[in-house]
Parts: structure tokens; sequence; C-alpha cells
């Protein structure tokens, strides 16, 4: 095929993906005549996950369009908030931990791989489960297995939160959601988790939850107001109207801090988010 070049434009908000050389408007591109302009994008160092939308002459264009001499093109980002083809479920990369804990505090469903399974690995459980992968790995969300992936743009745990809640407007339930496991919480007595707690847990609480797919017991300890300030700072930016304002009096929602047993019997409190 005879090599076609082509002029290419990306906006600022992609600049952070390409080269210096192209932060500048307008920058020739030389094809192979035959590549897909979702190729030559990407060979630029720009994941799809990231384009909101083509521009081939001032026309909107497929990342199928195989682009020909001369062409205009300019690369959009991701409108927000971003539109899905289902429900807002995550999958978090062995980076992401943190972000990962204070998701599922707001209620929100982010699976999480503690250990690196590898790219083919996370990439076919997003496509199985259907979530969007999270990666701060730009390679892996070149991924074709992918259901859907974004870039985490920060380093920064709060900055990472504020940006996936502005990027995918999930609805929020804080307090409901097991921060170890993403399991869903319940209402659990004293009684029933007491041998889940120390004696001084036991003598200073009174009002308990438990996830209901690992057990693990929570109550509102020691890390409550630092959790209850991520929570309230993202539900007055990010609720939806359906998310409460504030936490809800009842011990499924006002029990934040956990405590979990380790194979010898011995307790070990989780750490904050």
């Amino acid at each position: 095929m005879e090599r076609a070049e082509i002029r290419i434009e990306f906006v600022p908000e992609l600049h952070v993906f390409v080269n210096a050389r192209r932060r500048d408007g307008r920058s020739a591109v030389t094809t192979d005549g035959s590549s897909t302009l979702g190729h030559v994008v990407e060979s630029l160092g720009v994941p799809l996950t990231e384009v909101g939308g083509l521009v081939v002459d001032g026309a909107a264009a497929d990342a199928s369009h195989v682009p020909a001499a001369g062409e205009e093109v300019a690369v959009l980002a991701v409108a927000r908030p971003q539109r899905l083809a289902g429900p807002p479920r995550f999958l978090l990369d062995v980076h992401l931990g943190t972000l990962a804990r204070r998701l599922r505090l707001l209620g929100v469903d982010a699976a999480y791989e503690s250990t690196d399974i590898g790219d083919p690995a996370l990439a076919a459980r997003s496509a199985a489960e259907q979530r969007v992968l999270l990666s701060r790995d730009r390679g892996l969300l070149h991924r074709r297995e992918l259901w859907a992936g974004a870039y985490v743009y920060s380093h920064r745990p709060a900055d990472q939160l504020r940006d996936v809640l502005s990027r995918f407007a999930p609805p929020l339930a804080p307090w409901t959601r097991c921060t170890a496991c993403n399991g869903t919480l319940r209402e659990a007595d004293k009684t029933s988790v007491r041998a889940h707690l120390e004696h001084g847990t036991e003598r200073s609480y009174d009002v308990f939850a438990q996830c209901t797919a690992c057990d693990q017991v929570y109550w509102r300890g020691a890390h409550h107001e630092q959790l209850s300030g991520i929570v309230t700072e993202a539900v007055a930016e990010f609720g939806d109207g359906t998310a409460p304002t504030a936490a809800p009096s009842g011990p499924l929602h006002t029990s934040v801090a956990a405590q979990r047993r380790r194979p010898d019997g011995a307790a070990v409190g989780a750490g904050p988010a």
C-alpha cells in the first residue's frame, strides 16, 4: 500500500500520552496506507479507552477508518460522565488498592487484584465480568480483550477517587460494602460477632455490621472520622440525589472500622482507606 501523510491533533486532555512535538496543534504523521485510524492513534501513545471521538476533515469518524493522504484528524477526549453499556462496575489492578477501598467505602462495586495476575488475566476478567478496568498502566489499556477501561491520571488516592467518580458517576451507597473483599454488609448484633472481637472492642462498642461474603466485622472505630470525611466530601460533590447526604443512623452504615483474625487467632485491625 502507498504510504499516506495525515495531520493529527490531540486535545489538551490527551497530551499526557503523546510526546512534546504533538502537543502544539496539528502535526504530520505518515501512515502505511492500510492501518486503521484507531491503530494510528494507539501507535502514538493514546489508549483508545481515553478517546471520546475522532473527527476527520470536520466529520465524525470511526476507529476503523483508514486515513487517506491529506486528511486532517482531531482526537477528542472522553466526555464526562462517560456512558457505559452496563452498570458502572470496576476492576482495579494491583497498584490501586487504596482507590479500591475508597470506592467500596462509597458502596461502589470495585473488584481488586491484590497480587499481580498478569495483563492477560486482568483483561479476561474485565471481559468476563463486564467491568471497567482501572489502571495507570497504559500498555494494559491497549489490550483488545477489555470490556472497557480507563486510565487513572493521578498517583494520589484522593485525586484518583475524584477522577473515577467524575468520569463514570456511579451511584453512591456509603457504608454498604466491605472494604476488604467488596461483599455487601448486613447489620449484626454483638452476640453473633463476639467471637471475632477483642475484649476491648466488645466492651466499647455496641453497633456492628458484618460482611455477607467474608464475615469481616465492622464498627465505628478509630478511623471513623477520617473515613466519614472521605464519604461526606464525595457525596457532596458527586452524589446524584439517590445517595444519602450523610451516613444514615443504622448499624449497617455507621460501622466503619474493621477487625479480622489471623490464622493464629489474634485479632488484626483493618487500616484506614
